[in-house]
């Protein structure tokens, strides 16, 4: 932990001297502000003075950067807490801590130029680790290929596309999916699988169901020359010779190699299928048959969807947060047709995690307000949630974009870590609790009434 705590320092050392020896300057933003609960849960503050009245922590300091950059601070950067109220996992705490930037006048490409060569530095002058040129990806290709927007690159395994040649098979398992409008048929085939036990297989099987998928469906590659003889399945004798040729074709298939299909709604497919391949890939066989190559594999995720549909709300939100800029040309689909919307965005991806993420920012009102119809945010709420923002545009904003690197997931990745836990100093626990001081605790009945706040169930909280 010790070695730990150290190289996180060296870390933030080394990301100040890029970002100072480049113009940026430290600005800091404040802890107490608004709750626009767009996001994740806010953390809320209770004011004492205000009764009835809260401010919120803050889960990014997104909307004050956009401001400083309207105040003529053209470069901005700063190492800060940030706080979400959400269910935890291995890679999430309550309060985590971000490298924040922005800048002004740049575009996607300048952004992601300077700060790739950001990262580059700190891994060279931290750890001697000098990662390669971060290769670039559209959001659509990661997600026909690997299933994933921050795909493990490490993993050689790709997707094969079968939607368009399941739809007239008998096999309702494939074609219900195929012909559905949210559906997908996809393979994985894994060179050498055929050695795989029935065991195994039915291992994985149950693994994808953690995702949604109601099984897995499988086809071993005994001898192509025999065609339908030489493949191994339940499902083969529900295909057409057709689909059968296809399905080998496309995927490369040899002999000895085993193929897993997804069959389901697209995220579905994409969630099991996509969990699989890393499982395989950096399994013990998947090691043994160099499915899993190389130590560090970055990548540049662009081309995100602006929007994306929420099914029980009936409604479009924001795929990163609903002040990410469209492309050019796309602002007119905004009202009129929201789901061909492309953004400004980008993720950075090492080793299938998402180290950062960010955009060129909406810097013109009239756009920012086409924006918030297409999410069902009328001007009056737009007004009450974002007002001093909206207000601030007027006045000549610049073009301006940035992004949040999580200093947290930065150095659990360069010390090997598994969890978040093992690099920051007195963590959460998965609980969102500290152990060591007895936090969240009670507070007493006086505190409560200069809050103006009465507990529905004080037992549950005593």
């Amino acid at each position: 932990m010790q070695r730990n705590m150290m190289l996180r320092y060296r870390v933030a050392m080394e990301v100040r001297k890029f970002l100072d020896a480049n113009g940026f300057i430290d600005i800091e933003t404040p802890m107490l502000t608004k709750s626009t609960p767009e996001g994740a849960r806010d953390y809320l503050v209770p004011s004492r003075v205000h009764e009835g009245q809260f401010f919120a922590l803050p889960q990014s300091p997104q909307l004050f950067k956009q401001l400083l950059m309207v105040a003529g601070f053209d470069r901005y950067y700063q190492i800060v807490k940030c706080f979400r109220d959400e269910d935890l996992r291995a890679d999430r705490q309550p309060e985590f801590t971000q490298i924040d930037i922005e800048t002004s006048f740049l575009g996607e490409e300048e952004i992601r130029t300077m700060f790739e060569g950001m990262i580059r530095s700190t891994f060279e002058h931290a750890i001697g680790v000098k990662l390669q040129p971060f290769p670039v990806m559209k959001y659509a290709d990661a997600m026909r290929l690997y299933g994933s927007d921050k795909p493990d690159l490490r993993v050689k395994l790709e997707f094969t596309e079968l939607t368009d040649v399941m739809k007239d098979v008998d096999f309702k398992v494939f074609s219900g999916p195929a012909t559905s409008a949210d559906g997908r048929v996809a393979a994985l085939r894994i060179p050498g699988g055929g050695e795989m036990s029935r065991g195994e297989i039915d291992g994985y099987t149950e693994f994808v169901k953690i995702y949604g998928a109601k099984g897995l469906a499988w086809v071993k590659v005994n001898d192509i020359a025999k065609g339908r003889e030489g493949l191994q399945s339940p499902i083969v004798k529900n295909l057409h010779d057709r689909a059968l040729d296809e399905i080998v074709r496309r995927s490369g298939a040899v002999n000895g190699d085993l193929l897993f299909f997804g069959a389901d709604k697209a995220k579905v497919v994409n969630d099991a299928l996509g969990a699989l391949r890393v499982k395989i890939g950096h399994s013990e066989f998947g090691k043994a048959k160099g499915l899993a190559q190389g130590e560090w594999e970055p990548l540049w995720v662009i081309d995100f969807p602006m929007f994306e549909y929420d099914d029980q709300a009936q409604r479009w939100s924001a795929m990163h947060h609903p002040f990410t800029s469209p492309k050019d040309g796309h602002e007119d689909w905004l009202e009129t047709d929201p789901g061909k919307c492309i953004a400004k965005a980008y993720d950075v991806v090492l080793n299938g995690i998402e180290l950062g993420g960010g955009s060129v920012r909406i810097h013109r009102e009239e756009v920012q307000s086409k924006v918030f119809r297409a999410l069902k945010i009328d001007a009056e709420e737009a007004q009450a949630k974002f007002g001093f923002l909206l207000d601030a545009l007027q006045y000549g904003a610049p073009p301006h974009g940035g992004i949040a690197i999580g200093l947290d997931r930065f150095v659990m990745l360069m010390t090997g870590a598994e969890s978040l836990r093992d690099v920051i100093a007195f963590p959460k626990t998965q609980r969102a609790q500290d152990l060591l001081t007895n936090a969240p605790s009670g507070v007493d009945e006086k505190q409560l009434r200069e809050l103006h706040i009465r507990l529905r169930n004080p037992q549950a909280a005593a």
